[in-house]
């Protein structure tokens, strides 16, 4: 299996569990991942699951290694204003992006060329050098203003993939609800996965 270069964002939406799921299963295929995780992220992963962050963002990659098992090497980690980051350049993008969770606020900025943090500045690099970029918008009901820019961004070829986990599975616990969609988005950013049942599949 081909490694690849993926750029993962976190946001303030909650559904933290979709993306750290998605960080677990990118970093133990191998992949290599720059992770961005925003401030308001950082409180729904602390109201959401029993996981406590750690306090410097340096120490990011040796504690979701040791979480997961994983190698810390495959793993960086940037603040939302460390502009030196390689994903925050069109000269040297990632392969693929997923904003997991995405806020309305984070979608918001990346229709409009923000750029205001890493997140927005990588997302826009994307966009400009037609990478694919998948958004996983977790919100309820959408506003107009939400649709209009899910709209405009999916006209730019960007991959609107909402959590909506199926139920053709027969899900038992949440875990499979989450793997459902995290299955969803990796096969959007080009990675091969078995995290459930295929509709159609055999057996």
């Amino acid at each position: 299996m081909q490694t690849k270069n993926i750029a993962l964002a976190i946001t303030g939406a909650s559904g933290a569990q979709y993306g750290l799921r998605l960080l677990e299963v990118l970093l133990k295929q191998e992949h290599r991942v720059q992770l961005m995780v925003s401030r308001p992220a950082q409180v729904v992963i602390g109201t959401e699951t029993d996981w406590r962050l750690p306090g410097r963002i340096s120490a990011y990659p040796a504690f979701f290694s040791e979480r997961f098992g994983t190698d810390p090497g495959l793993l960086s980690a940037h603040g939302p204003e460390e502009w030196t980051a390689s994903c925050a350049s069109g000269s040297n993008p990632p392969d693929a992006m997923a904003v997991c969770p995405c806020s309305m606020a984070t979608l918001s900025s990346i229709a409009v060329g923000a750029s205001r943090s890493l997140i927005e500045r990588s997302a826009d690099v994307m966009i400009k050098e037609q990478r694919k970029l998948v958004l996983v918008p977790r919100e309820t009901p959408l506003s107009v203003i939400h649709l209009e820019n899910m709209l405009r961004l999916a006209r730019l070829g960007v991959v609107i993939l909402p959590p909506v986990p199926g139920f053709y599975e027969h899900p038992k616990t949440i875990d499979d609800m989450i793997d459902f969609v995290v299955a969803r988005v990796l096969d959007h950013l080009g990675v091969p996965n078995a995290l459930g049942p295929r509709w159609g599949a055999a057996g």
